[in-house]
């Protein structure tokens, strides 16, 4: 047996489906593609990766990155981003820190954000012109 990837689902938590809905489509640019019965809203292209917002009633979400977008420019999305009005977090720990946002390590760069349900997501670029993660 063969798991596909670029079919998978990632399964978000989110307190409020519609104003979660409201944040990946008009500040993230991620097209809707419709409603389960259950009242997840599922996000992508056909035949791509999905995002489905899952409406839970206990308010739990993680405390690590859920999700990372890989990009080209960090700088440039991160920018455009804040346009939209994304706000990014700053960290400035031993092991943590940003510079305008950003963290850079020897291979990649990176800016986190929280949707509106509290998931910590990220931006990132690859310092080498590699995918970051190569199979």
């Amino acid at each position: 047996m063969t798991l596909k990837m670029n079919t998978a689902t990632t399964i978000l938590p989110v307190d409020d489906a519609a104003r979660a809905r409201s944040f990946y489509t008009e500040k993230l640019g991620l097209p809707h593609r419709g409603k389960t019965d259950d009242g997840s809203e599922l996000l992508g292209t056909d035949g791509g990766p999905m995002l489905q917002l899952m409406p839970v009633s206990d308010g739990r979400h993680s405390e690590h990155t859920a999700l990372s977008f890989e990009v080209t420019d960090i700088e440039r999305t991160v920018r455009e981003m804040e346009a939209m009005g994304v706000q990014f977090q700053d960290y400035d720990l031993p092991h943590l820190r940003t510079e305008n946002h950003i963290c850079t390590t020897d291979s990649e760069k990176c800016a986190w954000f929280m949707d509106t349900e509290h998931n910590i997501l990220c931006v990132h670029e690859s310092r080498n012109g590699q995918p970051e993660y190569q199979v």
